[in-house]
């Protein structure tokens, strides 16, 4: 079972969602505000936190600011936006902020159990449409050269191919496929991209890939 909270100010909402989602998963809470959203993550510890971007509360920065106020919990907790917005502006907001995926309350049960299994696993959830959003909000528009960067030079031809696909969200083994190597291979690659990049998570590393361009 997936230990999850879901934080919407709209009750009716969270009841219907709770009602959809998949046998798989638990939900462990509610939250209906910033405050109460972040009292209950330190409190529960859930697996997964299904977070609207625009909520009451706090000092009105909605997700983003309970994503910030939850920072210390991030390995042990991950974030997936669920929003009835898709701006490139919110897309951003929160993943800069420290959510893993974003989808749209468009989704249906099954979409949205799928991508909390997804984010619990350790990888990023976008649908198509808000991963361009994303990459279209940090310039990396297709065919566009990747900026110069003295730390990009610190990684081997290998290490940046590595480094693409799970910047991109790619599972370890999805990596494997595409460059014809071993999973073992891939985590050797990962740990030593992260290690030269003086990063320590595939988030920030997707974080930093999309800053630079290199998507």
């Amino acid at each position: 079972m997936t230990r999850v909270l879901i934080v919407d100010d709209h009750s009716i909402f969270r009841s219907g969602l709770r009602a959809d989602l998949d046998d798989a998963i638990e939900v462990v809470g509610e939250a209906e505000d910033v405050d109460s959203a972040v009292r209950l993550i330190a409190e529960l510890e859930p697996e997964v936190v299904l977070l609207d971007v625009h909520l009451p509360g706090g000092a009105g920065g909605g997700g983003a600011e309970v994503l910030k106020r939850s920072a210390d919990l991030f390995e042990r907790v991950k974030f997936l936006a669920l929003s009835v917005s898709d701006s490139a502006e919110d897309v951003v907001g929160v993943i800069r902020a420290g959510a893993r995926g974003y989808i749209t309350k468009g989704s249906s049960g099954a979409e949205v159990s799928a991508a909390v299994a997804t984010v619990a696993s350790g990888d990023a959830v976008f649908s198509p449409r808000l991963a361009g959003f994303v990459l279209d909000a940090f310039g990396a528009v297709s065919g566009e050269q990747a900026v110069h960067d003295d730390e990009l030079d610190r990684l081997s031809a290998r290490e940046r191919e590595v480094m693409r696909l799970i910047a991109r969200g790619y599972a370890y083994k999805e990596v494997a496929s595409e460059l014809f190597i071993s999973i073992k291979t891939v985590e050797t690659h990962v740990s030593a991209v992260l290690r030269k990049l003086q990063l320590s998570s595939r988030h920030e590393l997707t974080a930093w890939a999309l800053e630079r361009k290199l998507l």
